[in-house]
């Protein structure tokens, strides 16, 4: 049993746990974890979620930034994307307990943060998936939701491992783990000329 609800600042101590449990120590701190959960507010809505069990403990999180309010850099290939960037959402990241896994708990704040993010105005979410994951469950998941793949990046992380000290539960202290650029469309593209 589980209950996803928006998350709050009390949550913070378990979601930094959890996420660089699974991600890898430095992958989230204090600082870095309220600019993204602000990122993820837009007209009072809030599109970062937490899942809860019914002693209230943290299980699962979601991060999704809304649509013009996250950083573009040199990981997102812009042009192949059938939206403008400012109708692109953003799914930073996503966490489950292990023994939570398998029960529908990513799913179900997958589709919690897409009806904030569609309520915001994004069109789409983009996600750069860790293709390294245990299995690449990560991006089989992401494929289910109805994501398509636009590029793989090698060495995604590497900077994080040189500039924050991520610690990669695979590679150590400098990532080379490669992701997937994939993009999951909340709206069919309009044709740019209709005949």
């Amino acid at each position: 049993m589980f209950e996803i609800i928006n998350i709050e600042r009390w949550y913070f101590p378990a979601v930094l746990q959890l996420a660089n449990q699974i991600h890898g120590d430095n992958y989230l701190d204090a600082l870095s974890l309220c600019q993204l959960c602000e990122l993820g507010v837009k007209d009072g809505f809030n599109a970062s979620f937490v899942a809860i069990n019914d002693q209230n403990a943290v299980i699962g999180y979601r991060l999704s930034l809304a649509a013009g309010q996250w950083p573009i850099d040199q990981w997102c290939s812009t042009s192949q994307w059938p939206f403008a960037p400012a109708d692109m959402a953003y799914f930073k990241s996503v966490g489950v307990l292990a023994e939570y896994q398998g029960q529908g708990i990513a799913q179900a704040l997958l589709q919690a943060s897409i009806k904030v993010l569609q309520a915001q105005g994004a069109k789409a979410g983009l996600a750069h998936i860790w293709r390294e994951s245990p299995g690449n469950a990560a991006e089989r998941y992401f494929t289910k939701a109805g994501a398509s793949l636009i590029k793989v990046h090698a060495d995604r992380w590497l900077a994080l491992s040189e500039q924050a000290g991520y610690a990669c539960p695979i590679c150590g202290n400098r990532c080379h783990c490669s992701a997937a650029e994939m993009l999951l469309p909340f709206t069919t593209p309009v044709a740019d000329s209709i005949p």
